[in-house]
This record gives C-alpha cells, structure tokens and sequence, in this order.
C-alpha cells in the first residue's frame, strides 16, 4: 500500500514478495486504492480549490483521504477474502539473510535496469499512441463538434448520476495512460482549448464553477480519482506479473465498481439533504 502511494505498479511489483498466491492477488487487486502520484496533485488541488484555502486544512484534509483509502482497501480485501479469493490466512514470513555490506554500484544498475527504465519504457508505449488519441479528440471535428465534445454529450446521463458531468468521466478516461493529465482534460473540455498546464488555482476554479462545478460535483470527482481504474502502465504491469486476463479484469473493475458505488452514494446523499433543507425552508 505505502509503494503504491509513489506508484501503482511499482506497488504492484513490489507484491512479489507475499508468498501466498491468494494474497498477492488481494494485495495487486487492491493496491491502485491508493492514490498514485498521478493522483495526488490533483486532489490536492481540488481540495485547495473547492473546500478549503488554508494549508493547515487542507493538510488535515489530505490526511483523511489517505486515511479513508487505507480503510477501503482493508474493506475491500476482506470482501475479496470471503468472495472470490476464498481461502485459509496464510503466514507472513520474511526471511533475513546475512548481512552483508551492499555494493552501491550493484544497487544503483540494478534499480535502474530492473525497476525504473522497465516501467518507463512500458509508460512509453502507452504515451505515445494516447498523445496522437488525445490530439485528435480535441482537433477532429465531426459535424461541426469534436469527437470530445461528442464524447462528453454521450457521457452526460452518466455523469450526472454519478454527481459528476460528461466532461469529468471524459477526462479520466483519456487519462488512462496517466493520470496527471485528468484534469488538465477536464479543463481542456470545458473551455474548448487545447490540452495545456491548468493556469492559477482561481482560474481553474472559476472556469469550473461556471460550468456547473458544486461542491458535490467536486468531492464526487475527489473520490473517483481515488477509486477508478489504474492507469494504463499499472494495468500492463499487472497483466505481466499474474498473466491473466481475468484478473487483470478484476483490478480494473473492483476500483471502477467502488468509485461509483461511492459517487452514486454522495450524490443521492447530497440530493436528499438538499431537498431536505427546502422542505423545511418552505414549511
């Protein structure tokens, strides 16, 4: 979990050393629960934009998060445990070898070569044609409107039952190969532009804001960023170390599921106190 807070694959990677084959799959199966470092910038920022200004706040605020995402990973990995990956609790054991006095050269090459240029190169490949897909959502343009607006037009019924809009769910899903740029796409998709570094945190949240943005649209947001799919590097990740379509289906699908279960709640929630308060405004 704490490896998955840098990276999702390297989380998933770092799940070798379970020697149970039950609990490696919870742990992979679980493990993009936690928010990446694609994440975190922008649900910090969503937090800084839309719920507080104050950094004390907000850092008490981010604590929960993460606390929260700690909690839903233990409640979905026991759910998993009675369900799909029925099984007898097996033992941790973590043997220590001699100790001996490291190599920093050994170290340093093999850190590069078996970790970093690894996951690099397999983020690479993802890069690359999802640049060339995101260019032509944005320029190509049929019957007068781009293939994102079409996009998010098809996406809206969605959206909205999710507490969200078409443009935010067209976000994350061109934002499947990293994650970073989810809400550069979402502002991308609301001002018509093109795909660019978000300006100051007031004008992010004024062009938002003028597109429908509430405080529910915003945690809602918050939470999917948190339980949704991992990007598309965690997701090849996953496919080469269990090597298996099915359960490479199911690290996709038990976030996704959750992450909506979450955001249907919040909105109806949300609906239900709002109507609420009117009914007792008018009584």
């Amino acid at each position: 979990m704490c490896m998955g807070i840098g990276c999702g694959a390297v989380g998933v990677t770092g799940a070798r050393i379970i020697d149970s084959p039950r609990e490696r799959m919870i742990a992979i199966i679980t493990n993009s629960f936690m928010p990446c470092n694609g994440r975190l910038p922008a649900i910090i920022a969503l937090i800084t934009m839309f719920f507080t200004d104050s950094a004390a706040a907000g850092a008490v605020l981010m604590t929960g998060v993460l606390v929260f995402c700690v909690l839903i990973t233990l409640l979905v990995s026991k759910i998993l445990s009675k369900t799909v990956l029925k099984g007898t609790p097996a033992g941790f054991t973590l043997e220590l070898p001699p100790y001996r006095m490291p190599k920093i050269g050994r170290v340093i090459v093999r850190s590069v070569f078996d970790r970093t240029l690894k996951i690099l190169g397999r983020a690479v490949l993802v890069a690359v044609p999802a640049g060339v897909i995101i260019w032509l959502c944005s320029n190509f343009l049929i019957g007068g409107k781009t293939v994102l607006e079409i996009m998010a037009s098809v996406l809206e019924p969605v959206g909205r039952v999710l507490g969200m809009d078409g443009e935010v769910l067209s976000g994350f899903i061109l934002s499947l190969p990293a994650n970073e740029i989810a809400l550069p796409i979402m502002a991308m998709a609301y001002s018509g532009g093109e795909l660019a570094e978000l300006g100051s945190m007031a004008e992010t949240a004024a062009l938002f804001a003028a597109n429908g943005f509430t405080k529910t649209t915003a945690l809602c947001t918050t939470v999917f960023f948190l339980f949704h799919w991992p990007c598309a590097t965690t997701i090849m990740t996953i496919w080469k170390e269990t090597k298996s379509a099915k359960w490479t289906a199911l690290s996709v699908l038990v976030p996704l599921l959750t992450g909506a279960l979450l955001c249907f709640g919040i909105n109806m929630a949300s609906k239900l106190v709002l109507h609420t308060a009117k009914a007792l405004i008018f009584m």
